[in-house]
């Protein structure tokens, strides 16, 4: 008895999940997020009827609703990549940086690994690389402003330097100036040295894909010894054909092997130069 009254809630809340995906298509999301709270309250236990209603949500820019959603879908299910992504979207909408990009880097992991080449991976990578980038901005505009400050002050120290030697001696003054002015030449060197890294400039031909000239997201090497973008290369593959663009040879999904050591490099590259994350 207690089975099939289970068995019959289960169906009725898949039912009324149907109803919530045509109500969203329409755009008829209160209608939507009605058919998914009625499935979740047949079955709790459901992270797919969290997620659809946390969409919802974010569609009417809801964001304390789309947190609570994900936040239960991902307890439900850690491996749910619209849990972790939606997620990921609520937080750094709330500029909580560190957590929202932790969970959009979970979600690109967990839908790489179950669909490299899906439009939802790309989502995820432009949703992260803006917040890598935008977290890139806030601290180098941190770091400049902290450097700027220490110039200034050595700069003051210097000059008083240079006064109290100009106060205590006055033969010598030439050399004195010419030292001052060479140790305030080489202190700016130093703090534009310091300055370098959040500079843009040209990311190295070796850290980007081939075929579309960006910046590496998830390297493959072929048995050529050639590296791509997964995702592009396997569109290749599936709508071109089984050869490698580039030396013409055949080639098969099965052949690509995640280039571990470029994707490493890309990773510390962007450690430093967190401008390479700013999409074109």
């Amino acid at each position: 008895m207690t089975k099939g009254v289970f068995n019959s809630a289960a169906e009725q809340a898949e039912q009324l999940k149907q109803d919530g995906n045509l109500y969203f298509k329409k755009n008829r999301l209160n209608a939507a997020i009605d058919a998914y709270t009625e499935a979740i309250t047949l079955c709790p236990n459901v992270a797919v009827y969290y997620t659809n209603r946390a969409l919802c949500h974010l569609k009417r820019n809801e964001w304390t609703r789309v947190e609570e959603d994900s936040q239960r879908a991902v307890r439900l299910d850690h491996k749910s990549v619209k849990g972790h992504y939606m997620l990921g979207l609520a937080l750094l909408e709330r500029e909580v940086y560190a957590e929202g990009i932790k969970a959009l880097e979970r979600a690109l992991d967990l839908g790489r690994g179950a669909h490299p080449n899906s439009y939802m991976v790309e989502e995820i990578w432009q949703a992260l690389a803006s917040a890598k980038y935008k977290e890139w901005v806030h601290d180098s505009t941190e770091r400049n402003l902290a450097l700027q400050k220490l110039e200034k002050s050595c700069e003051l120290a210097l000059e008083e330097q240079f006064l109290y030697y100009l106060n205590q001696q006055m033969d010598g003054t030439d050399d004195a100036t010419y030292s001052s002015l060479e140790q305030i030449a080489v202190l700016k060197k130093v703090f534009s040295k310091a300055a370098e890294d959040d500079k843009p400039t040209d990311v190295p031909d070796y850290l980007c894909c081939k075929i579309t000239l960006d910046i590496f997201r998830d390297p493959v090497i072929t048995p050529s010894g050639l590296t791509y973008e997964r995702a592009v290369i396997l569109d290749h593959l599936e709508k071109v054909g089984k050869f490698d663009p580039t030396t013409r040879e055949p080639l098969h999904p099965s052949q690509l092997v995640s280039n571990l050591a470029i994707k490493e490099a890309v990773g510390a590259y962007l450690e430093k130069h967190g401008w390479a994350y700013k999409m074109n």
